[in-house]
This record gives structure tokens, sequence and C-alpha cells, in this order.
């Protein structure tokens, strides 16, 4: 399956995207995570192209697509430009597929338009506290104090060490991780810029907590076809969170992978397998 890589112009940003498939197919809209890009969804695009056509911009800041300093950097913004994006693209009925920050991107998304959701696969995404575990007491301070916690996050949030656990996390098949996953996501986060960019998003992600009752409230309202794949050896999001989602959803599809916090690193047939059945399931 050929993959297109693209560039277009959205309300002056130049926003990249893969794409694969036939375009009159049901659309999937792949957001990925942190510190990622559209390149995360390489294994998903190969591997299902021929029955969708699956679409992943690369955000303001990440990738390919621009990146300007007076931007600001905060979710709201993020999904702005997504959600245009889409409208470019004559995109009006879609699947969201998130991962991590594409969770937060993804419900601004839905929330707006929930007309426009035909259904909704989360990959290690939080919409509940259930999945913020003990590494995100520290952040909290942060969001609490940014002047007093701005360079411990930095020191931290950065480094290459953090950047690779970010992959491997506590998984016991560490030989199964290509090294230039986080190698080349390290090459990005290196880039003049990138650190105040970052560091400017990640201070708004408090915004994301707040949001979390109404997102948990537009699930219960619209109850979305809905598919949780979660890799349980995630350093960062908890377990319970793949279970969290039920109490929203009552019906939604939830398996726990053998895998970390992208998933799709280690389990990218499995999850090709089981987004298939589902998206195509009556």
């Amino acid at each position: 399956m050929s993959v297109g890589y693209r560039t277009v112009e959205v309300d002056g940003l130049r926003v990249f995207y893969r794409e694969a498939g036939p375009v009159d197919a049901p659309t999937l809209l792949l957001l990925h995570g942190f510190p990622s890009s559209s390149r995360m969804w390489e294994p998903l695009l190969s591997r299902l192209g021929d029955a969708f056509h699956l679409v992943a911009p690369d955000y303001p800041g990440f990738g390919h697509s621009d990146a300007p300093a007076d931007f600001g950097y905060t979710f709201d913004r993020l999904a702005e430009v997504v959600g245009r994006f889409t409208e470019v693209l004559g995109l009006d009925r879609y699947t969201l597929v998130v991962q991590d920050y594409g969770g937060p991107v993804g419900f601004r998304l839905a929330v707006a338009h929930p007309e426009r959701v035909r259904a909704i696969v989360v990959q290690n995404a939080v919409a509940h506290e259930d999945g913020l575990g003990p590494l995100w007491e520290t952040r909290k301070a942060f969001w609490a104090d940014r002047a007093a916690h701005e360079a411990a996050l930095r020191e931290n949030f950065f480094s290459p060490a953090a950047t690779r656990l970010r992959h491997v996390g506590h998984s016991p098949h560490v030989e199964a991780y290509d090294p230039d996953l986080w190698t080349d996501e390290q090459a990005f986060l290196d880039r003049p810029g990138q650190r105040d960019i970052q560091t400017d998003l990640f201070y708004d992600y408090r915004t994301n907590v707040a949001s979390y009752p109404a997102w948990q409230e537009w699930l219960r309202a619209h109850r979305p076809a809905l598919q949780v794949l979660w890799g349980r050896y995630d350093p960062s999001f908890q377990q319970a969170e793949a279970e969290a989602y039920r109490r929203d959803v009552p019906d939604a599809e939830v398996h726990v992978l053998e895998a970390g916090h992208f998933p799709l690193d280690e389990r990218p047939d499995e999850i090709a397998g089981l987004m298939r059945r589902f998206l195509t399931s009556d």
C-alpha cells in the first residue's frame, strides 16, 4: 500500500500529513502523541490502507509541520488547526484514532462537532484521572508553580533517557523496540525552539485534566462506538484508565496489550487486526 507525504496550507500554516487508502473509503483521522508525529502511524497506513482512508497530520510544532515561535501553543489551538485541516481536506465524517496528546486534540474535535465522529479508537490516551500515575505528581507541581519547577521539568522531560522510556516503558521485551524510534524523536526535540514550544504546550496540559469531566459527559451522552487498545507497560499512564472508559461507554471494547506507551511499537499486526474487526463489524 503506497503512502502519500503531503503538505497543505491551513490558515497560513503549512501542515504536513501522511495519507493512504482510497479517498472514498471510511476515513480514519490519526492523531499522534508526544514527542512523536504522524510517523508513529506508519504501521497502520501499510496494514489498513486497503480498506480505509487514513489521514495522519503533524500538529503545528511537531514533525514536518510549521513551528512558528509566535503560534501560542495550547491544546485549544492545536485542535483548532486540526479541525480546520479536516475542513480543508473535506473530511466531514471520520473515526478518531488517538494516542497520548491525540486524546486531548481528538476530544476537543468530538465536543465541537459530534456529528463528524463515526467511532473512536483510543491508544494510551487519558480522559480520566485514573490514568495519571505517580509520575504526574511532579508535573502537577509544574502546573501549580511554573517558575519554581520549569528547570527541573525541562531537565527530565527532554532527556534522551526520558524519550527512550516513553517507548520502552517497563516492557520485558526490550529487544522488540527499534532504537530509531526514540533517536529520531530526540532529534526533533533537539531542534532550535522545540523545548520552548513543548514546555508551553505541556504547561497547558493542565487544561486537559480540567476538561476530563466534560469529555466523560460527552462520552456518556453520545455513546460512540469505542475501542480502547492499551499498552500495559506504559510508564506514565495507568492501566486502570483502560477500564475507566467503560464507566462512560459500558459496551466499549477494551483490550490490554503486551506493549508500552506506543502500542504500535510492539503489536502492529495485532492492533491492525483488532481495529479492522471493530471498524467493519455491524
